[in-house]
């Protein structure tokens, strides 16, 4: 038995969930878990179904044959093995929080991901990710040589066929064409919530106009520096009594957390674009779960 899933995407109109359930029916498969958002501001109608082939039709079988619905009402579909462990590169620069959760995260199963590559415009986690039997690759950046850094990096995404960058506090900012040759492809964790304290030293900011909260925002990256569509966000709470570096403390947690579920989003279909918004579906029943508990 197959565990696969469905998204869909596209304008609202009656009919929709019930064929498609009808469909899922009829080709041998059990829908295990279900989500839908009729968005009335835009008309738009978003989906995700999991589920299950019991009587052996493939997931090419089912795409094929589920073409006509998808042609009817005009979808954006994407079927896809929720057993399949996208490809990712981790970026990071010289704060290593985000990358040492994420490692941790991976090997024990609670991201379903294969780490292809890390690469850094620094040598200060090499042992780290070496150690971890995953290619290292040290790609300095500098205003002089900015177009044939990142022609390396994408070599190094052509080359491993990521399906997704993570910028773990990698700490350059990409150029327009990359963005955009990416687009929807590289998630950032901002270490504010944004929009509030956006750009150089925000926890100073902060502290500075003497915040309650504190708290971390994961987004798609998009050529408007830090503009990017959300997809998740949290906060920890802070008092007067506390320093700017007890801030920073305190945010590298919710930014580690924070990252990692919005990660946990993307690989399983649960995120989808909704202009410069996103539509976040919740977590499958199982999905938290990992290889090794405890």
């Amino acid at each position: 038995m197959n565990n696969f899933a469905l998204r869909v995407q596209c304008k609202s109109t009656r009919g929709i969930v019930a064929e498609t359930s009808t469909f899922l029916t009829e080709q041998g498969c059990n829908i295990t878990d279900s989500s839908q958002f009729d968005d009335t501001d835009t008309g738009n109608f978003f989906m995700r179904n999991s589920f299950s082939s019991e009587e052996g039709v493939t997931l090419a079988e089912i795409e094929e044959r589920f073409a006509g619905i998808a042609a009817k009402y005009e979808m954006n579909v994407e079927f896809f093995d929720e057993t399949s462990k996208p490809k990712v590169i981790i970026m990071v620069s010289r704060f290593g929080h985000c990358l040492n959760d994420l490692l941790y995260r991976w090997q024990i199963g609670a991201l379903p991901i294969d780490i292809v590559a890390v690469i850094s415009n620094h040598m200060d986690y090499q042992k780290v990710v070496v150690n971890h039997d995953i290619p290292f690759h040290c790609i300095k950046v500098t205003k002089e040589n900015k177009p044939e850094a990142e022609a390396r990096i994408m070599q190094v995404v052509d080359d491993t066929g990521a399906d997704l960058i993570v910028l773990a506090r990698y700490m350059q900012i990409l150029s327009d064409q990359m963005c955009t040759q990416m687009s929807g492809k590289i998630i950032n964790i901002h270490h504010s919530f944004l929009p509030s304290f956006k750009g150089a030293n925000p926890y100073k900011q902060a502290f500075e106009r003497g915040v309650k909260l504190i708290g971390a925002t994961s987004h798609y990256v998009t050529a408007d520096l830090d503009e990017g569509p959300i997809i998740e966000q949290d906060t920890t709470r802070v008092t007067h009594a506390q320093s700017p570096a007890d801030y920073v403390s305190l945010g590298r947690d919710v930014e580690a957390q924070v990252l990692s579920r919005a990660i946990h989003a993307h690989i399983h279909g649960r995120v989808f674009l909704n202009g410069n918004k996103t539509v976040v579906f919740p977590a499958s029943p199982g999905s938290f779960a990992s290889e090794r508990m405890g």
